[in-house]
């Protein structure tokens, strides 16, 4: 069984939504995709200040993803700032063709860049089931944080959207393989490029196969980069090379 993902790594206009939904929509013309993923904050840029941009649930950028998904018959996937009870939270959507929609906030807030002062954390492990793979949903920082992201067997591969930086960029590359290899799954990391007023972003978007293999890897340019992923390849490694046999047990906890 395969699945075909598009990996849309764009620029971003700062704080505006309407420019950077219409620079998607370009992008993605003649895509041909079972699921399209974009970038942390796909349509504001990574903000800290999260009332200059924050939207509700019925907001028009969700009801944005939920319509292209619709109308392109494929699944779409991006985080954007949220809204709910008074709070805020940095929101990973999978919106999928059929109008179904399931979310995850952001665990791990980079409080070192302050997020963490005006945002809400996630509570819990989000892993969505589509086109017969699971997917675990993670968001930028989430990624420096091997026991959130371990696989319990409840997952075929990470989706990790991401605004992360040039400065860092040898870390972004480095801890995608890493999940990949120690958690014998497929690892979709999109992250954007451009500039934004606190730093600049080098892009290297990539699908890393389960061995750690790089698939399709993109430079600092705007791109949509498409791969397909194989479950039968994935599930016939893990049988002949069963390392999840050995892991050491835990449970999360907080």
């Amino acid at each position: 069984m395969e699945l075909k993902v598009a990996l849309c790594q764009t620029a971003m206009e700062w704080e505006n939504p309407q420019v950077n939904l219409r620079r998607i929509e370009r992008m993605l013309v003649g895509v041909d995709a079972d699921l399209v993923v974009l970038p942390e904050m796909f349509a504001t840029g990574f903000v800290t200040d999260p009332a200059r941009v924050a939207q509700p649930m019925s907001g028009g950028i969700v009801s944005w993803m939920r319509e292209r998904a619709q109308d392109a018959g494929c699944a779409l996937a991006g985080s954007l700032v949220v809204e709910e009870g008074g709070r805020y939270f940095n929101r990973l959507l999978f919106a999928m063709p059929s109008g179904g929609l399931v979310c995850y906030d952001k665990r791990h807030l980079f409080s070192i860049g302050g997020e963490g002062e005006a945002f809400t954390p996630g509570a819990s492990r989000t892993v969505v089931e589509y086109g017969g793979f699971l997917f675990l949903l993670l968001i930028c920082y989430d990624l420096r944080f091997p026991v959130w992201s371990r696989c319990r067997g409840d997952y075929d591969a990470i989706l990790c959207v991401a605004s992360w930086p040039e400065s860092r960029r040898e870390a972004w590359r480095t801890l995608l393989r890493a999940r990949a290899i120690e958690n014998q799954a497929y690892v979709l990391g999109v992250n954007r490029t451009g500039s934004d007023p606190t730093a600049r972003y080098s892009g290297d978007s990539v699908a890393v196969g389960f061995m750690g293999e790089t698939f399709a890897e993109a430079d600092d340019a705007e791109c949509v980069l498409q791969v397909a992923l194989d479950r039968e390849r994935l599930v016939r490694f893990r049988e002949r090379f069963p390392a999840w046999r050995d892991a050491d047990a835990f449970s999360l906890e907080g």
